[in-house]
């Protein structure tokens, strides 16, 4: 998520569980109720645990310039050693 001014995501966890993780950094599970504020320009994904469903709400902040980039997918062996 890009931006010139403003502009992010935020997470709203529902149900079910997931996870978060910003580039170079431990992943953070997530739970029904956690909210994640992630800035612009702070690559990251999320989405379901291995294995259980995940139901989330993803807020794009508005801002200036703002665009999004999907990067590579996240190699299976990786996300599999996920708990």
């Amino acid at each position: 998520h890009h931006a010139a001014k403003g502009g992010g995501q935020i997470l709203v966890c529902v149900a079910g569980r997931g996870y978060y993780q910003e580039w170079g950094k431990a992943p953070l599970e997530l739970h029904p109720g956690d909210v994640v504020n992630i800035p612009p320009e702070v690559k990251h994904w999320h989405g379901a645990a291995p294995d259980c469903w995940f139901s989330h709400l993803a807020v794009e902040v508005p801002g200036e310039g703002t665009s999004n980039e999907w990067c590579e997918p996240m190699p299976e062996e990786t996300y599999k050693e996920l708990r």
